[in-house]
C-alpha cells in the first residue's frame, strides 16, 4: 500500500490540479454525451475519496460512464457481474488447501484493485452485497480471521436497474450509506441521442480512450482535497439540512452523520475541480440531493405522483429550498 502522500494546498497546486481534472473530465465527455452533470458528480466522489452508486434503466450508459472512468484512470481495474447465485467467496476471494505447502493458501477475488465495477449490484442476495461493506468503509478485507488491505486508491462504481424491475434486491440501508452518492442516468435529451445514433463514437471512443491521470495522482488530488477550507457559516449550513432531515414527518430515517461528513468531503472535492482553495454555498447546495437522498427512508406520508424511488429526491429539495443560504 502506498504511504500517505502529504501535498500542499496553493492556489498554484488547485489551479495545475483543475487543469488535470478538466483533461479528465473532456475525455469522458467524449465517450457519455449529453450527460455532463452526471460527469462531473463522478469525479466529485472519486476525489472525495468517495464510492459511487449509478442508477438507471437498461441501456442508458451507467456501465460504459463506470469503465470509461477506469481507462481513464492508470490503475488496476475489475468487473463483477452480479448475479443471483454469486457467493461473497467470488467476490473477495477464498482460502484453498496447498498439498505442496500443507497450508492454507489465500486467493485474492476482484476486489483487490484499485476501481471495481460491481455492475448491476441489486440483482445478488444481501449475503453477497454484504461481503463489500468493510472494504467500501475499510479499505480492507476479512477472511478467515485474517485481515487483507485492499490497494489504494480504491473505489468501488455500482450500477443497479431500478427496484422496480423483476429480479432485483433492494441494497440495505447500511449498504446504501456507504456510497457517498447516488447518481440517476436517465434518458439522454434530443440532440444528444441523435449524435449517439448519428455515429458509433461511444463505442469507438471508449476503446481508444488512454489515461489521463495515474494512481498516484489521484491520491496527491485526493490529499489536496482535504485542505480546501470551508468556513463555518457553511458547517452550520450542512447542520441545519442534516437537522431538518431528521425532524421530517416525511422520513422515518434521516441523514447519519457518515451522511453530513459525505457531504462536507463532496462539497470540498468540487471547490478543488473549480480550482478553488475554499468553499461557496454553490458547493454544497448541488450536491445535497445526490449525498442525501439515498440515506433517508420515507414513512409513506408524503403525497406525490412520483416514482418511490425519486419520492425521497423531491422531499430534499423542498428542505434545501427551506434552509437559508449563508452569505
Amino acid at each position: 500500500m502506498p504511504s500517505k502522500i502529504e501535498i500542499r494546498m496553493s492556489p498554484e497546486t488547485a489551479v495545475a490540479a483543475s487543469h488535470r481534472t478538466a483533461q479528465l473530465e473532456s475525455a469522458l465527455r467524449k465517450v457519455i454525451r449529453g450527460k455532463d452533470d452526471v460527469i462531473r458528480l463522478a469525479l466529485v466522489s472519486m476525489m472525495a475519496r468517495g464510492h459511487l452508486l449509478i442508477e438507471g434503466m437498461p441501456g442508458v450508459g451507467k456501465t460504459t460512464l463506470a469503465q470509461a472512468l477506469a481507462r481513464a484512470l492508470d490503475c488496476s481495474f475489475q468487473r463483477v457481474q452480479f448475479t443471483s447465485d454469486m457467493l461473497p467467496s467470488d467476490v473477495l476471494g477464498i482460502s484453498i488447501y496447498s498439498a505442496i505447502e500443507q497450508e492454507f493458501e489465500f486467493k485474492r477475488g476482484p476486489i483487490f484493485t484499485n476501481v471495481l465495477l460491481a455492475d448491476e449490484i441489486n440483482r445478488t442476495t444481501p449475503k453477497t452485497q454484504s461481503a463489500l461493506l468493510e472494504a467500501m468503509n475499510e479499505g480492507q478485507v476479512t477472511v478467515d480471521a485474517h485481515t487483507h488491505p485492499l490497494p489504494q486508491p480504491f473505489l468501488v462504481i455500482a450500477t443497479q436497474n431500478p427496484v422496480e424491475h423483476h429480479g432485483t434486491y433492494p441494497l440495505p440501508e447500511s449498504q446504501l450509506d456507504r456510497f457517498l452518492m447516488r447518481l440517476r442516468m436517465g434518458y439522454p435529451d434530443g440532440s444528444a441521442e441523435r449524435e449517439i445514433l448519428r455515429s458509433e463514437a461511444g463505442t469507438a471512443q471508449l476503446e481508444i480512450l488512454e489515461p489521463v491521470i495515474s494512481g498516484t495522482d489521484v491520491l496527491e488530488m485526493q490529499q489536496a482535497v482535504t485542505q480546501v477550507r470551508v468556513d463555518d457559516s457553511l458547517v452550520s449550513y450542512t447542520l441545519a439540512i442534516v437537522r431538518k432531515t431528521r425532524e421530517s414527518e416525511h422520513f422515518s430515517l434521516g441523514v447519519s452523520p457518515r451522511g453530513s461528513q459525505m457531504l462536507y468531503r463532496a462539497a470540498q472535492a468540487m471547490a478543488f475541480l473549480d480550482g478553488r482553495t475554499f468553499c461557496v454555498p454553490e458547493d454544497f447546495k448541488p450536491l445535497v440531493v445526490p449525498v442525501f437522498a439515498h440515506r433517508v427512508v420515507l414513512n409513506g406520508t408524503y403525497s406525490s405522483t412520483l416514482k418511490k424511488s425519486e419520492q425521497a429526491d423531491q422531499v430534499i429539495r423542498e428542505i434545501v429550498e427551506s434552509v437559508p443560504v449563508p452569505v
